[in-house]
C-alpha cells in the first residue's frame, strides 16, 4: 500500500449526514467532526492501557496497522493540511492523543503517520507555537529521532524543519536539542549509513538550519567525537562508534549528489557553515585522510560535474549557490592545509583545472549579468525585480569567492605549471583576459607577479595583456 495515500470519496451516507447537519462540517470544510471524532476514539482505544499490557504473543500485532483504521487515519493526515482541520484537531487536544501513540504504539506506520499530521499541523504558525510549548510532547518527538524506522524517521526531521523556521519557537527546539547530547549520535548515524536519499536530504536540511542559527551547537556537534579521552575511546570503540560530523556530511553528500541536487546543496552549505569557525576549518584539515577526502571530493564536483565547458552559461543561475559553498570550502581547506603532500604534489593536477573552473564561472557570471538592449519593463518584469535582486546578490557572493580563491592560486603558479596552463589552454590568452579584468584593482599584487612569470614563459602573451591592461606593465 503506498505511504499517505489521498483520501477516499465520501460514501453516499456521508454526504447525506453533511447534507441534513451543516453544523457537522469542520470549518468552511465539508469534512465530518463526528467521522474525526471517530478516528481519534479509535486511535486513543489503540493505546489505551488494557492494550499496551499485552503478553509477548500479541507483540507481533501491535506492530500492524488495521487496513481499516490506517486507510482512516490517512485520510486524516489529508485532511491536516487545511487549516480549518488542523485547528479543529489543535482544538480537541488532537497532539495529546498523537503523543499518547507516539509513547506507547510500537507500530512504525501508525507512529509515521502520527507524527506526519503533526507536521502538517505545525505548518501553521498559532498551531506550532502550541506544539513547540508543550515540553511533554516535544520530549516525545525528539524521542522519534532514535526511531529506527526510515519513514518515521522523515516525517520528524520534517517537523522538527518546519519548527525550527519559526523563528517564534526555534530557540526552544534548539535549547532541546542541546539538552539531548543522543541526537548528535543518531543524526550522524543517519547520514553516515542511510541509503534513503529523502530521509538524508531532509535530516540534512535541519543539521543545516541548526548550524545557521546557533553557532555554539554547531561547536558542540564539530567537537564530539574529538573530546572524548583517548582510553575512554578504546573502551567503548567495539560497542559505541564514534561519530565525526565531518566524514558524516561527506558520506550523505555522496549518497545524494547523483539523485537529489538540492540534496547535494544542502550538505555543500553545511560544510561551508563549518568553515565559518576555526574549529571547523580544523575538522576538516586536521586528520589527513578528512581533508583529502573533502578536497577530492569537491574538486571532482566543479571540475567534472558543475559548469562545464559544454553547459550553457545560464547554468550558473542554478548553481550559484553550490558553487559559492563548494569553492568556499575548497579555499578554505587551501588557506589552512597548502603545505599538506595531496596538495603539494601534481600541482598541476589541482591548480589548472580549479583555474579552468573558476574562469569559467566568471565568464559565464558576466553572460548572466547582460541585459538585454532596448528591452521594455512589462508588469511581469516588474513583479521579478525581487527575484532578481536576489539572483545579483547570490551571484555577487560567489564572484567573491571565486576571485578570493583564483587569486590565491594564482600566488602559488610557478614558471612550469604556468607553461603547462599555456600548452593545455587553461591560460590562454581569453581567461587571461576575463580572470585579470575581475581580479583588478582588488588584487594587483597577485596579477603583478604573475605577469612577471608570464614574461618569461610567453612574452607576447604578457605584452598583450599589458596593453589591454596599461597599469600592469613592469618597471624597468
Amino acid at each position: 500500500m503506498d505511504r499517505n495515500p489521498s483520501p477516499p470519496p465520501p460514501s453516499r451516507e456521508e454526504e447525506e449526514d453533511d447534507e441534513g447537519a451543516g453544523g457537522d462540517c469542520i470549518g468552511s470544510t465539508v469534512y465530518s467532526k463526528h467521522w474525526l471524532f471517530g478516528v481519534l476514539s479509535g486511535l486513543i482505544q489503540i493505546v489505551r492501557p488494557q492494550n499496551t499490557k499485552s503478553s509477548s504473543d500479541d507483540e507481533e500485532q501491535q506492530m500492524e496497522l488495521d487496513e481499516e483504521m490506517e486507510n482512516e487515519i490517512c485520510r486524516v493526515w489529508d485532511m491536516s493540511m487545511d487549516e480549518d482541520v488542523a485547528l479543529f484537531l489543535q482544538e480537541f487536544n488532537a497532539p495529546d492523543i498523537f503523543m499518547g501513540v507516539l509513547a506507547r504504539s510500537k507500530c512504525p506506520r501508525l507512529r509515521e503517520i502520527c507524527v506526519g499530521i503533526l507536521g502538517n499541523m505545525a505548518c501553521f504558525q498559532e498551531i506550532c507555537v502550541s506544539i513547540s510549548s508543550d515540553k511533554n510532547l516535544g520530549q516525545v518527538l525528539l524521542h522519534c529521532l532514535y526511531d529506527s524506522d526510515p519513514p518515521t524517521l522523515l516525517e520528524t526531521s520534517r517537523l522538527l524543519l518546519t519548527c525550527l523556521s519559526q523563528t517564534e519557537v526555534a530557540s526552544v527546539w534548539v535549547e532541546r536539542i542541546r539538552e539531548h547530547p543522543a541526537i548528535y549520535d543518531s543524526i550522524c548515524f543517519i547520514m553516515s549509513s542511510s541509503t534513503n536519499v529523502d530521509l538524508l536530504v531532509k535530516v540534512g536540511e535541519v543539521v543545516d538550519k541548526l548550524f545557521d542559527l546557533d553557532e555554539k551547537l554547531m561547536l558542540e556537534w564539530i567537537r564530539n567525537g574529538t573530546a572524548q579521552p583517548l582510553d575512554q575511546l578504546q573502551e567503548d570503540s567495539e560497542e559505541q562508534p564514534v561519530f565525526r560530523i565531518v566524514p558524516c556530511v561527506l558520506e550523505a553528500a555522496k549518497q545524494v549528489r547523483s539523485e537529489n541536487p538540492e540534496g547535494l546543496d544542502v550538505y555543500m552549505h553545511i560544510l561551508q557553515l563549518l568553515t565559518t569557525v576555526d574549529d571547523g576549518i580544523q575538522a576538516i584539515v586536521q586528520c589527513p585522510d578528512t581533508g583529502k577526502d573533502t578536497w577530492t571530493l569537491l574538486f571532482d564536483l566543479v571540475c567534472h560535474e558543475f559548469c562545464q565547458s559544454d553547459d550553457p552559461p545560464i547554468i550558473l543561475q542554478e548553481q550559484k549557490t553550490m558553487l559559492a559553498s563548494v569553492f568556499s570550502v575548497l579555499s578554505a581547506i587551501y588557506a589552512s592545509q597548502a603545505d599538506q603532500e595531496y596538495l603539494k604534489k601534481e600541482k598541476g593536477k589541482y591548480y589548472l583545472p580549479l583555474i579552468d573552473s573558476l574562469i569559467r564561472v566568471l565568464q559565464n557570471m558576466e553572460h548572466c549579468q547582460k541585459k538585454p538592449e532596448n528591452s521594455i519593463e512589462s508588469s511581469q518584469e516588474e513583479n521579478k525585480k525581487s527575484d532578481a535582486t536576489q539572483d545579483d546578490f547570490h551571484l555577487k557572493i560567489l564572484k567573491d569567492i571565486s576571485c578570493e580563491f583564483l587569486s590565491n592560486i594564482f600566488q602559488a603558479l610557478t614558471k612550469e605549471t604556468v607553461a603547462q596552463g599555456l600548452k593545455e589552454g587553461q591560460l590562454s590568452k581569453q581567461k587571461c583576459f576575463c580572470a585579470f579584468q575581475n581580479l583588478l584593482p582588488f588584487y594587483s599584487p597577485v596579477v603583478e607577479d604573475f605577469i612577471k612569470i608570464l614574461h618569461e614563459v610567453d612574452k607576447a602573451l604578457a605584452d598583450d595583456l599589458e596593453e589591454s591592461f596599461p597599469t600592469l606593465k613592469v618597471q624597468a
